[in-house]
C-alpha cells in the first residue's frame, strides 16, 4: 500500500514538474511570435521607405531639371536684358547726337532767322521807296529820263539788275523759310521717333525684367523645394537606418530570448531529472527501511521532509531579485519634469524632458537591445533601445546627451538601470535635459507609436 502511495506521490510530482514546464513555454512562444511579427513589420517598413526613397530621388530630379529649364530662360532673358540695354544706350548716345544736332540746328536757325529779318528790312525800304516814288511809274520815269540811247539801254538794265535782285532776295527769302520748316520737322520727327524706340526699349526690359524676377522667384521656390525633398530624403535615411538597427536589435532580443528559454529548459530539466533522481532514491531508501524495520512510516516522513527542502533550494537557483522593483526603472539620476508628451510650439513633442543641471547619468529604463547610438542633427546624441515586457516591444528614445558622453554600441544588449550616458544639450536642444521618448512597438519618424510615459517609467 504504501509503494502505491509512494508511486502515485512521484506521478503526481512529475505531473505538476510537466505543467509547470509547459506554461512557460507557451508564454516564450508568444514572446517569440511578437518579436518575429516585430520584425516581419520592419522589414514592410524598410521597403516602404525604400519606395518613399526612390519616389523622393525622382521628385529631386524632377525639380532639378526644372531649375535647369528656368535657368536656361534666366540665361535667355539676361541676354536680352543685356541686349536690350545695349540698344537703350545706341538709342541714348543717339538722341544725345541728334540734340546736339538740334542746338546746331538752333544757331543755325538763328542765322536764317537774322538774315531774313535784314531782308523784311530790305524789302520794307524797297517797299517804302516805290511807295513814295509810285511805284512802277518811277522806273519809267527812270527810262524816259535818258539823254540817249545808249543811256536808255544802260538804264534798262539798272532797272532789270534791281528787279531781278529784288526777285532773289524775295526766292532766297522764301527757300531759307522753307529750309528752316523743313529742318525744324525732319528733326523733331528724327528725335520723336528715337525717344519711340527708346522708351519701347524701356517698356523691353522692364518687361524682361519683370519675366526675369518671376523666373529667379520660381527658381528660389524650386531650389527650397528641392532642400525640402533633401531634408526628407535625409529624414528617411536616418528613419531606414534606425528601422534597420530595430531589426537587428529584434533579431538580437529572439536571440537572447532563444538562449533564454534554452537556459529556462536546460535547467527545468536538470530539475527534472534530479527530481526523478531524488524519487528513486526515496523509494529505494523506503524499500530498505520496510524491509529492515517495522517503523518505515517515520521514514517515509522524513523523506517527504527532505523533498520539501530540495522543491525550496531548485526555486532559488531559477529566480533572480530585480534590480529594481517593476520592469522599469528611472532613465535619469536627477531632474525634473519641464515638458511633457503632445502638442508644443506648432508640433508634436513625442517625449517628456527632464531638465537637471550638472553631471548627470542617463540609464537604460530596462532590459534591451541597442538599436541604434549615434549622433542625429535633431536628437543630438542619442541611444535608442528596444524591449520585450511581457510579450510586448517597447522602443525608448534618450535625446541630447552630452558629446562623447555615450557608452554604449549598436546591437549591445544592456540591462535595466545600466548607465548609458551623461544628460547633455545637443542638437536641437534649448538647455541640458534629457528627452526622453517611450513607444509601444517599434520608432518611426512619425512617432505614430509614441506613448505618454508617465505613469509607466518612474520619471
Amino acid at each position: 500500500m504504501k509503494k502505491k502511495i509512494a508511486s502515485m506521490s512521484l506521478a503526481a510530482m512529475m505531473g505538476v514538474g510537466a505543467i509547470a514546464a509547459t506554461l512557460p513555454t507557451n508564454v516564450m512562444a508568444d514572446k517569440l511570435d511578437d518579436l518575429n511579427n516585430q520584425s516581419e513589420n520592419l522589414k514592410k517598413e524598410q521597403s516602404g521607405i525604400d519606395s518613399k526613397l526612390n519616389k523622393a530621388d525622382s521628385e529631386i530630379q524632377r525639380l532639378q531639371d526644372e531649375q535647369k529649364t528656368v535657368e536656361s530662360e534666366i540665361k535667355r532673358l539676361d541676354t536680352e536684358i543685356k541686349d536690350a540695354e545695349t540698344k537703350i544706350t545706341e538709342k541714348n548716345n543717339e538722341i544725345k547726337a541728334k540734340n546736339e544736332e538740334i542746338e546746331r540746328l538752333k544757331k543755325e536757325i538763328e542765322i536764317l532767322i537774322d538774315r531774313i529779318e535784314k531782308r523784311n528790312e530790305l524789302l520794307k525800304d524797297r517797299a517804302r521807296s516805290m511807295q513814295e516814288s509810285g511805284g512802277v511809274v518811277s522806273y519809267m520815269d527812270v527810262l524816259l529820263g535818258a539823254q540817249s540811247f545808249s543811256d536808255f539801254i544802260g538804264r534798262v538794265g539798272a532797272v532789270a539788275t534791281i528787279v531781278e535782285a529784288d526777285q532773289v532776295i524775295l526766292k532766297e527769302h522764301q527757300a531759307d523759310k522753307d529750309k528752316l520748316e523743313e529742318t525744324q520737322a525732319k528733326v523733331k520727327e528724327e528725335l520723336a521717333s528715337l525717344e519711340k524706340m527708346r522708351n519701347e526699349l524701356e517698356q523691353m526690359k522692364s518687361k524682361l525684367s519683370d519675366q526675369k524676377k518671376q523666373q529667379d522667384n520660381l527658381k528660389s521656390i524650386l531650389k527650397k523645394e528641392e532642400d525640402h525633398k533633401h531634408a526628407e530624403k535625409v529624414s528617411m535615411e536616418e528613419e531606414k537606418e534606425i528601422l534597420a538597427a530595430q531589426d537587428k536589435a529584434i533579431q538580437q532580443a529572439i536571440k537572447n530570448e532563444k538562449d533564454r528559454q534554452a537556459e529556462i529548459a536546460r535547467k527545468a530539466e536538470e530539475a527534472r531529472q534530479a527530481e526523478i533522481a531524488r524519487q528513486e532514491e526515496a523509494k529505494k531508501q523506503e524499500a530498505a527501511k520496510a524491509a529492515t524495520n517495522n517503523n518505515s512510516n517515520s521514514g517515509s516522513s522524513n523523506s517527504g521532509g527532505s523533498s520539501n527542502k530540495g522543491n525550496s533550494g531548485g526555486g532559488q537557483q531559477v529566480s533572480a531579485p530585480p534590480v529594481s522593483s517593476g520592469h522599469w526603472t528611472k532613465p535619469a539620476a536627477a531632474g525634473i519634469l519641464t515638458s511633457g508628451l503632445g502638442q508644443r510650439w506648432g508640433s508634436f513633442h513625442a517625449g517628456v524632458d527632464i531638465a537637471a543641471s550638472g553631471t548627470v547619468p542617463i540609464f537604460a529604463a530596462a532590459d534591451g537591445v541597442v538599436i541604434n547610438s549615434y549622433y542625429s542633427s535633431s536628437y543630438g546624441e542619442v541611444v535608442f533601445i528596444a524591449h520585450s515586457i511581457n510579450g510586448q516591444t517597447y522602443t525608448t528614445v534618450y535625446a541630447h546627451m552630452r558629446n562623447g558622453s555615450r557608452q554604449v554600441s549598436n546591437g549591445q544588449t544592456v540591462s535595466k538601470g545600466q548607465q548609458i550616458g551623461l544628460m547633455g544639450n545637443t542638437g536641437d536642444s534649448q538647455g541640458q535635459h534629457l528627452h526622453f521618448e517611450l513607444h509601444r512597438g517599434g520608432w518611426n519618424n512619425a512617432k505614430s507609436n509614441a506613448i505618454n510615459p508617465v505613469g509607466i517609467v518612474p520619471l
